[in-house]
C-alpha cells in the first residue's frame, strides 16, 4: 500500500478495540476506533477513509446482526465505495451473506487470526482504492464528454430581424444524441440544423461533434441545403462505422426573401404551422446520413409568411410515450402548435414541454430536442 491507510474500527467492547488498534498501528495503520453505529457515521460524515472495519453487533442485541446490518445501510447511503470488512461473533452463513449484500466486502469471524486479518485488510483497501481510482477516472472522462457535448449547442442564438427562435434540449444521460445549430449566414440569411445520432454517450457525441463541425464548415461553400447534405452525408459515410447513421434536417432561411429551402435526411419531418393553422410536413430530401454514400437527396422549398410557426424537433419529442405506452405523437404535436400559433415562440416551446410532461407524467425516455422559429 502507497500510503498509511486511515481504518476506521468500529466495535462496543474495549477489549476488542484496544486489541485491534495495537495490531492495525504495528503494521503502519492510521487508526480511529469508535463503539456504536451513531458514532460510525458522524466519523464518516467528516472524512474519508480507507476502510471500515466494523462489529456487527452493539448494544440493541448479541447475535443477529441486524443492528449491524441496518448500519450498513445507511453507510451506503453516505459512501457506497467504502470497503467493510465485517467481524461477528456469532457467524452464520445467512448472515455473511445478507452482510454482503448491504456492501460488506469480507467476512471475519471472531477470535480472528491475526495473519488472516490483516491479508484481508490488505486486499480489501487495495481493491478500495483501485475501485476509487477507476470512478476518479470515469468521472473525469464523464466531465471531458460532458464538455464535448455542450460544445455542440450554440452558445447564443443569432438575432435576425423577422424572426424569433426559441430553443430547448434535454439529455436522458450525461451526453446526448441529439444536435441542433442556428447559424448566421449574413445577408440576412439563417441557417438552422437539426440531427439524431442512433445510440448515446460518447460514441454519439463523438460522431454528432464531427457532423456540426462539417456542417459549419459546408455552411459557407454549400448554401444550397441538397447540395450541402450530399456532402456531409459522403463525410459521415467515410467516417462512421457500419451500423451508425445519423437523422438529419438542413433550413436554409431568407427573411429578405421569406423563402425557406430544406433537405430532411431521415429526420422527423419539420412542421411549418401556417398562420391560419394549416400544417404542411417537411418531407422533401432522402436517406438517413451514413449508410448511402452517393444518395441524391431532394431540395424543397416554401414561402414564408407573417404569422407562420416553424417546427423542429427530435424524436424524443413525438415518441415520448404515457404508463400506456402510447406516444405522444406528430399529430398530437401538430394540433398544439396550431391551437397556439398565435403565441410568441417561447410560450410556445413552454406549453408544449408541459404537455410533454402532463401527458408522460414527468418521465423522460429519450433525448428529446425543440426550435420554433417564428416569423414575424
Amino acid at each position: 500500500m502507497t500510503s498509511a491507510p486511515r481504518t476506521l474500527i468500529a466495535d462496543d467492547q474495549p477489549d476488542v478495540l484496544e486489541a485491534l488498534r495495537l495490531l492495525l498501528k504495528s503494521e503502519g495503520y492510521q487508526i480511529e476506533a469508535v463503539n456504536s453505529p451513531t458514532a460510525v457515521l458522524d466519523k464518516l460524515k467528516t472524512q474519508p477513509y480507507d476502510l471500515l472495519l466494523m462489529d456487527l453487533n452493539y448494544t440493541r442485541d448479541t447475535t443477529s446482526g441486524q443492528e449491524g446490518l441496518d448500519l450498513l445501510a445507511r453507510i451506503q447511503d453516505i459512501d457506497n465505495t467504502l470497503p467493510v470488512v465485517a467481524m461477528t461473533a456469532w457467524g452464520s452463513v445467512e448472515l455473511a451473506v445478507e452482510a454482503m449484500q448491504h456492501g460488506v466486502r469480507d467476512f471475519v469471524l471472531k477470535p480472528w487470526e491475526n495473519s488472516r486479518l490483516l491479508r484481508t485488510l490488505r486486499e480489501q483497501i487495495e481493491k478500495g482504492r483501485r475501485k476509487r481510482e477507476n470512478l476518479r477516472k470515469e468521472r473525469e472522462e464523464l466531465e471531458d464528454a460532458r464538455s464535448v457535448g455542450q460544445a455542440l449547442l450554440p452558445k447564443s442564438i443569432p438575432e435576425i430581424p423577422g424572426l424569433e427562435i426559441a430553443t430547448t434540449t434535454e439529455a436522458v444521460r450525461t451526453l446526448s444524441g441529439d444536435y441542433f445549430d442556428v447559424l448566421n449566414l449574413g445577408e440576412n440569411k439563417l441557417a438552422i440544423s437539426i440531427a439524431d445520432v442512433i445510440g448515446k454517450g460518447v460514441p454519439a457525441a463523438l460522431l454528432m461533434s464531427n457532423v456540426q463541425a462539417s456542417v459549419r464548415a459546408l455552411a459557407e461553400e454549400s448554401p444550397e441545403p441538397g447540395a450541402l447534405t450530399r456532402k456531409l452525408n459522403r463525410s459521415v459515410c467515410r467516417n462512421t462505422t457500419p451500423g451508425k447513421f445519423v437523422t438529419f434536417c438542413y433550413c436554409a432561411v431568407d427573411v429578405g426573401a421569406r423563402k425557406l429551402t430544406y433537405t430532411n435526411a431521415g429526420h422527423c419531418a419539420p412542421l411549418l404551422v401556417r398562420a391560419n393553422g394549416d400544417v404542411k410536413r417537411l418531407e422533401a430530401g432522402g436517406a438517413v446520413l451514413g449508410v448511402f454514400p452517393e444518395w441524391p437527396y431532394e431540395q424543397g422549398e416554401v414561402l414564408l409568411a407573417p404569422g407562420d410557426r416553424l417546427l423542429l424537433y427530435t424524436d424524443g419529442i413525438t415518441e415520448a410515450s404515457n404508463a400506456r405506452d402510447e406516444e405522444f405523437g406528430e399529430e398530437r404535436l401538430a394540433q398544439l402548435a396550431s391551437a397556439l400559433r398565435d403565441r410568441g415562440p417561447q410560450e410556445l416551446k413552454n406549453r408544449i414541454q408541459q404537455a410533454i410532461a402532463s401527458f408522460t407524467g414527468g418521465r423522460t425516455q429519450d433525448d428529446a430536442t425543440l426550435v420554433i422559429v417564428a416569423v414575424l
